[in-house]
């Protein structure tokens, strides 16, 4: 008995780890969805911009200038920004491999699988109901102190203080009206939504092209070194919590991720608008805060309103109307940012059976999905009225760290990860057959079974082949996944792996020791900095592993067929990108941790209860063969397969089963092995 209830136990547990592990098989025409797609190039770049540039420029500025970082919040926020581009750059490519909504979400259940997809999405959820709950109590918190925080000495009469510690100080009943007011206004449509969203954001950055114009002028140089402090007042662990905290100002940019199911032509506006929108918000944030603590000494800034105060300290009466309107329309465009990616983030995990398929409706009339909307409207409204700014703003930064840094990796996942032997690859009618029945030549630069590692002649393969035919095409995606030439004797370590397994290993071993590494550095760094000897063998051990598992990643072969937008420097910038999101997770609070895992908990009883039992994936096989199998992903996006027509069918397995054409100093013909010979 005891023996067959662990046969029992086994079975049921591989049965669960496989369906944890599925991936999402995507629909053959990638471009189709109830949705509408309507949004071009310039609306979904004003979208990304509107969401990134609103509260973070008008509240977060002042309290990360008066308490963290001081005049170096200019560095807090390059910081900031450029570890939002590493993973923006990630964001675009799959962006243009996956038009769908639900950004990290999809792109994690494409690449990882259901269980990681699932965690990402419940933290994308909780991140867009916190964004906009945030900003409406910003909203609220910011035309309150216009009006001479009447609204809150009302409100504390009527209510009276909450002595919860967890909670705010009084509940927002603005806040909490803001929100539903916004939800409703959502419900006209994404077409709608998009015009006032540019409309809003062309005041705001107008606004803040005001801000730096009159605050340069009035500038003073000496506020950036005042005595025995200086530019750097809190040291450079105060830049790093500040940025850390500005990082929040960026977070917006992934809602363009979330709008590729709505976009006319994904593949060109998702990583155009991703990069553009992300540049322009990082270039105005650092020269907004570095116009107020020139203004200014950052020890007199109003973190509750710096940019009006500042400028009524100087004597701009006039600006200071001015500024306050584009406060308005910029919170206003970052809490439509959020109500607009919220409601289509439970849409796709309700599409793939993950979440209740109430959720899955979209309206016929409108195309949006109006329930999701709704919910949306109402959870953020509740968070807005029990909670204040500064809780709401860092629990929200865990998920978007946790989602950057799986985004990351799945790139360089996909990236090295093979197709399926058995898919079918369409090529043009001229490529010539592989295998004995066609009755063709052997393929050029095809693998050799017997080659170690699955390595090829680079040099044949590089003067033998037309980069931009259909052949290369073939032979890169048989060989991604496999140890490149000059890395064969790397073979007596990685030689038996499958092609793709030992770069999903290494990316999986260099997130851990990233943790192991950034918690070391925010525990021991005082040992470090005074050259402790174990400290600086741990470090060093440490650094050397991470080392090695990025060399071990670009020892194999990419697939980078069929991307019309690619990340540079793969793995190099995915990895980067990972190790910073884990550093700035790293400096979050205990009890940000401790709300996550609550939140998470929450989550794994849904999965575990409802999702895995009815995910619509059920037992079909990996999505990436299908994702680089499509016409889309090797003609772009839109392209048929009637665009092929003509062409014959070709196997991944006859492509391995091709021999290498080889060049010697007197024969530049292809050799035939003579086992072909025999078989022909």
């Amino acid at each position: 008995m005891p023996s067959a209830r662990r046969m029992i136990l086994g079975h049921v547990m591989s049965g669960l780890c496989t369906k944890m592990n599925r991936t999402k098989q995507l629909p053959a025409d990638l471009m189709e969805t109830p949705l509408n797609r309507c949004l071009n190039t310039f609306d979904i770049t004003l979208l990304g911009i509107g969401h990134m540039v609103g509260a973070g420029i008008y509240v977060l500025t002042g309290t990360v200038a008066r308490e963290m970082a001081g005049p170096a919040i200019v560095l807090s926020f390059i910081l900031a920004g450029l570890v939002s581009l590493l993973a923006a750059l990630c964001y675009a490519e799959f962006g243009t491999r996956v038009p769908k909504a639900g950004s990290a979400y999809v792109y994690t259940y494409v690449s990882i699988g259901e269980f990681w997809a699932f965690v990402i999405g419940w933290n994308i959820i909780l991140e867009h109901m916190l964004g906009a709950a945030s900003v409406a109590r910003a909203w609220s918190g910011y035309v309150d102190s216009m009006l001479g925080n009447i609204v809150a000495n009302i409100t504390m009469e009527i209510t009276g203080e909450m002595h919860e510690q967890l909670l705010a100080k009084y509940p927002d009943f603005l806040a909490f009206f803001v929100c539903l007011s916004y939800a409703v206004a959502l419900a006209a449509g994404v077409k709608a939504t998009a015009m006032i969203n540019s409309i809003l954001t062309t005041v705001n950055v107008a606004v803040m092209a005001l801000v730096v114009v009159l605050g340069f002028w009035y500038a003073s140089p000496d506020n950036w070194s005042l005595p025995e402090q200086g530019f750097m007042p809190y040291g450079f662990g105060g830049v790093l919590a500040g940025a850390a905290t500005c990082f929040y100002a960026f977070v917006g940019f992934d809602s363009i991720a979330t709008s590729g199911e709505e976009a006319k032509n994904p593949s060109v506006s998702i990583p155009l608008a991703t990069i553009l929108s992300l540049c322009v918000v990082t270039v105005g944030y650092v020269l907004v805060s570095a116009a107020l603590t020139l203004m200014i000494p950052y020890n007199e800034i109003n973190p509750a309103a710096a940019l009006p105060d500042a400028f009524g300290m100087r004597g701009i009466t006039w600006a200071k109307y001015a500024i306050s309107t584009g406060a308005i329309c910029g919170m206003t465009t970052t809490l439509l940012g959020s109500l607009f990616a919220l409601p289509r983030c439970l849409y796709a995990m309700a599409s793939d059976g993950l979440l209740f398929s109430c959720f899955g409706k979209v309206n016929t009339k409108t195309q949006v999905p109006l329930l999701n909307l709704a919910i949306s409207g109402i959870c953020s409204a509740l968070l807005a009225l029990l909670f204040d700014l500064e809780k709401l703003v860092e629990f929200m930064s865990i998920g978007t760290l946790l989602a950057y840094t799986i985004v990351s990796a799945s790139v360089i996942v996909l990236r090295y990860r093979p197709i399926s032997v058995e898919e079918t690859v369409h090529l043009a009618p001229d490529t010539p057959g592989t295998d004995e029945e066609d009755g063709g030549p052997a393929l050029p630069g095809s693998v050799a079974p017997g080659a170690a590692g699955g390595g090829i002649d680079s040099s044949s393969q590089s003067s033998t082949i037309d980069p931009s035919s259909p052949t290369s095409e073939m032979i890169e995606i048989a060989l991604a996944g496999r140890l490149r030439p000059q890395f064969r004797w790397l073979e007596p370590v990685l030689g038996r792996c499958e092609p793709g397994v030992a770069c999903s290993g290494a990316v999986l071993m260099f997130c851990v020791l990233s943790v192991a590494v950034c918690f070391q550095l925010e525990n021991s760094w005082d040992e470090l900095y005074n050259g402790t000897w174990w400290a600086l063998g741990l470090y060093g051990f440490l650094l050397f592993c991470l080392v090695a598992c990025v060399v071990v990643i670009s020892a194999h072969h990419q697939n980078t067929r069929g991307l019309q937008f690619k990340v540079p420097f793969v793995p190099y910038i995915p990895a980067l990108s990972i190790f910073c999101n884990i550093e700035l997770m790293v400096h979050l609070s205990f009890l940000t941790w401790l709300r996550f895992f609550i939140w998470l908990s929450i989550g794994m009883l849904v999965y575990f209860l409802y999702g895995i039992h009815n995910s619509k994936e059920g037992e079909l096989g990996t999505s990436y063969s299908m994702l680089m199998s499509t016409s889309e992903a090797i003609r772009g996006w839109g392209s048929t397969s009637t665009a092929l027509g003509g062409g014959t069918k070709v196997t991944v397995t006859k492509i391995i089963k091709g021999r290498i054409s080889r060049k010697t100093a007197g024969d530049r013909q292809a050799i035939v092995d003579d086992d072909d010979d025999e078989d022909s």
